[in-house]
């Protein structure tokens, strides 16, 4: 299991997963300072990509693809291995840069995933341990396939108990129940009314383990999602503009809410983005 850069935060001293002493060199993702709306990109002028015509042609693919996904879906695939540089640059001006940033690490590289102003439309670029990409794609769909598929384990796995432990074994208990029935609808622990000791914190965090995925999202505050080890289990951590955590949970679910693009964002970027084609020509 990867243990992945980011570490569960704590609440104020003695609440809260992360009240545990943190290693100041470990490589944190900048947590965002402000709350993030659509806006439109700056988009070039006509004329400037009159002779672009493989970014164009792909462009009108892009929408095919977003007016055609289904609610359900898997995700659509498109590749931008084969345009040039001035087609890349084109296409990453027109989708900009909206509320959801991902990051997924393997033992051979990180996928870095951005969500364009479009939601659903999510910018992905991958590199290998030696620097070199090995993905350089658009998807659309409501989460990028490979966060759907992080994976991990089917059920914590067993640590002793430790000094100061109280009630992390119960919520453990509530977690594995979960974690056994795949089909059932999302379970929310709140963790921030209860009380949970930093002892409680630390253990707990053995048993998850850490994951591969970590999301930001801009979308209803501040938020960051952090996959644990274990399958369909998630940290959900939300954050005041001073970087205050705020409300702290654990969900059980295959990727939370906050994260994913809702059935009538994607109906709203398929018109969206057909305005911006328009408007390139």
């Amino acid at each position: 299991m990867h243990a992945f850069p980011i570490p569960v935060v704590a609440f104020g001293e003695t609440r809260g997963p992360g009240s545990q002493p943190e290693d100041e060199a470990l490589d944190y993702l900048p947590m965002p300072h402000d709350m993030r709306t659509y806006q439109a990109p700056i988009l070039p002028e006509p004329e400037e990509v009159r002779e672009r015509v493989a970014a164009r042609a792909w462009l009108g693919c892009l929408l095919d693809a977003v007016q055609n996904w289904q609610p359900g879906q898997s995700v659509r695939s498109l590749d931008m291995s084969g345009l040039d540089e001035a087609d890349r640059l084109l296409i990453d001006q027109v989708l900009g840069e909206g509320e959801v940033g991902a990051q997924v690490v393997g033992e051979g590289g990180s996928l870095h995933i951005q969500e364009s102003v479009f939601a659903g439309i999510w910018r992905l670029r991958g590199r290998d341990n030696d620097g070199y990409t090995y993905a350089d794609r658009v998807e659309v769909g409501d989460v990028p396939a490979a966060v759907r598929a992080c994976g991990g384990l089917a059920s914590p796995v067993g640590v002793p108990l430790e000094a100061g432990v109280i009630n992390a074994p119960a919520l453990l208990a509530e977690i594995a129940e979960q974690v056994a029935r795949p089909s059932a609808p999302s379970h929310v622990i709140n963790l921030s009314l209860l009380p949970f000791g930093p002892e409680d914190a630390a253990w707990l965090d053995q048993c998850l383990g850490r994951g591969k995925v970590t999301l930001l999202s801009r979308g209803y505050g501040n938020c960051r999602i952090t996959a644990t080890g274990v399958a369909r289990v998630w940290w959900v951590q939300y954050f005041n503009s001073q970087d205050a955590l705020i409300l702290n949970t654990l969900e059980i679910t295959d990727v939370p809410e906050v994260a994913r693009a809702a059935d009538v964002d994607l109906a709203d970027s398929a018109e969206r983005l057909a305005e911006v084609i328009e408007w390139i020509g």
